[in-house]
Order: C-alpha cells, then structure tokens, then sequence
C-alpha cells in the first residue's frame, strides 16, 4: 500500500528561506517532474546525479540547526530535496505509525525513537545518539516575574507548558516530581495539566502541543513564563531572560537520538540520500554547528 505523504512544512534544496519556517506547508512536488529519471529510479545517462527527495521528521526543536544543515548539504548535494517535518517527536511518531512516509526520524526523546524500534519501524543498526539539551525556564525579558525557577513556578500569573507526549512536557514533569512538586509515577507524561495546575496552587497553564509553540506564548507575552530547551532561546536573547537553567539532577538527560525509517516506497536513490544525509548529521562539521545553536554534542 503506498504511504501516507505528510505535506512539507519546509524542503531542503530551498528557493525560499528555510529559517523560521513553521508556517504554511510547503509542497516540493515542483521537482518531481524535472527528470524522468528520477521518477523512475533509473540512473542518470548524463553523468549528474539522480534527483531524489528524503522525508526527514525532526523534533520542533530542531528546526532552526537542521535548516542550516540541510543548506549546507545541498551546497555539495544540490540533487537531494529535503522535507523537513518539525513537530513534536510524539506526534512525528504517531503519524509514522500511521504510514506517513518517513526516510529519518530525529527525536528528542529517547522514548519515541524505543517505540519506533520495538514497532519494526526502525532501519536496523541506524541508531544514534547525536545532541543534549537542557531544559529552561524563560520569561520575556524586564517581566518583572518573581518567579526564579521550577522552584517557586507557583508564583507565576500563567505558564505556557508543553503536554506530557511533548518531551520537554515530560522532563518538566519529571523534574517536578523531583522537587516533591508532583507525585511520583512510573510515567510522568501521563500527568495532566490541569493535575500540574493544580500542585501549582491552580495558576493558569496553557497547554501547548510542541516546544516552539511554548516559546511563542511566552515571546509573544500571553503566558508569563514557560519551560523550553536551551537551543530554542537561540536568537531570542534579546527577547527573553532565562530565569533557570535545570539541572540534568532533575530531568535526566535530555539526549536526542537519530535513525532511519524503514520506508518500503523508497527507490534505490532515495535510500543512498538518506543513509548519506544520516551521515552527515553525525559528522564533525554537523557536530560544531550544533554547538553553534547551543546544544551540547557530548553524548
């Protein structure tokens, strides 16, 4: 049965600017049609590589590193289209699950990326471990909030938190019951806003379905504090003040791991995109870009 094809939220051999680009879907379907070669899966007969597009699901967080890194691969892989899915990593894999057409999945939990390969979704030996991030607390800068930290969240007018399938949802919960703020459960993202609210003392919480939607209310000014990653503060230092950086004591590692999809639909050109893109991401010259946007490559 052919896959699902989710619609492209940013591609990777762009004519537009990929920076920012969580808005309107994107189609690359222009490429399709420019070789019949490449539609076909047979190789180029005038010594140019094959055109070809990959399906890449990365975690929100990732979108602003991973868009630079696609620009940089296209530098010497012009032929490879890149379609960037940026969502939350529970969402990602529920619509892979569901036969969306997915070539790598970039996660930011741990969690996800064990589903994917105990459902036999996962390209064996493809596993990786590429990035760590911290959790932050942030407010927009000068707010004047009184809140320091997870500590006193409670003294906060609104708190824009991601859910408990959102991974930084999950280590903001999981930190809370390290606290003594929540109680503990094998299964932190099984607790509910309106449970987090209340353990709060019932302030107000909005809850946001992925981490740059977080980031959002809280630059935008209608929550007055929110829990995001370190990366995502990246070009909003003038916007924002981090009030918290938390401890991996709290959260555990925030560790972000990488691997193929198995994609039944893909031909052989498709596939050799994917494996060398994966590479590429692992690379030293991905790594030192990475660090740029303040994730921490030691893994």
């Amino acid at each position: 049965m052919k896959k699902k094809i989710l619609a492209a939220m940013l591609a990777g051999a762009m004519v537009l600017p990929m920076a920012g680009c969580s808005g309107s879907p994107d189609s690359s379907s222009d490429n399709a049609g420019d070789s019949e070669d490449a539609s076909s899966g047979d190789s180029s007969t005038d010594g140019e590589a094959e055109e070809t597009e990959i399906q890449v699901f990365i975690a929100a967080s990732l979108n602003t590193v991973m868009t630079e890194l696609a620009e940089m691969y296209n530098e010497e892989h012009p032929e490879v289209t890149i379609t960037y899915n940026p969502d939350s990593s529970g969402t990602l894999l529920t619509q892979i699950q569901e036969g969306y057409e997915c070539d790598i999945f970039f996660s930011a939990a741990q969690k996800q990326m064990d589903d994917l390969e105990a459902d036999g979704l996962m390209v064996e030996g493809t596993r990786a471990d590429v990035v760590n991030n911290q959790v932050v607390v942030v407010s927009l800068k000068d707010s004047g909030t009184k809140v320091t930290g997870l500590e006193n969240l409670n003294e906060a007018e609104s708190i824009a938190l991601a859910g408990g399938s959102v991974p930084v949802g999950r280590y903001t919960r999981q930190a809370l019951i390290n606290l003594g703020t929540l109680t503990e459960t094998d299964d932190p993202a099984s607790i509910t806003t309106e449970e987090v609210s209340e353990a709060l003392g019932g302030v107000e919480i909005s809850e946001q379905d992925n981490v740059s939607k977080v980031l959002t209310a809280v630059v935008e000014g209608s929550c007055e504090v929110g829990t995001t990653y370190y990366s995502d503060t990246y070009g909003y230092e003038d916007d924002l003040d981090i009030l918290q950086t938390v401890s991996y004591d709290l959260t555990g590692n925030v560790i972000y791991p990488i691997a193929r999809v198995v994609n039944e639909e893909a031909d052989d050109a498709q596939t050799a995109a994917a494996e060398d893109f994966l590479e590429f991401i692992l690379s030293d010259e991905a790594k030192a870009v990475f660090e740029s946007y303040y994730f921490d490559t030691n893994v």
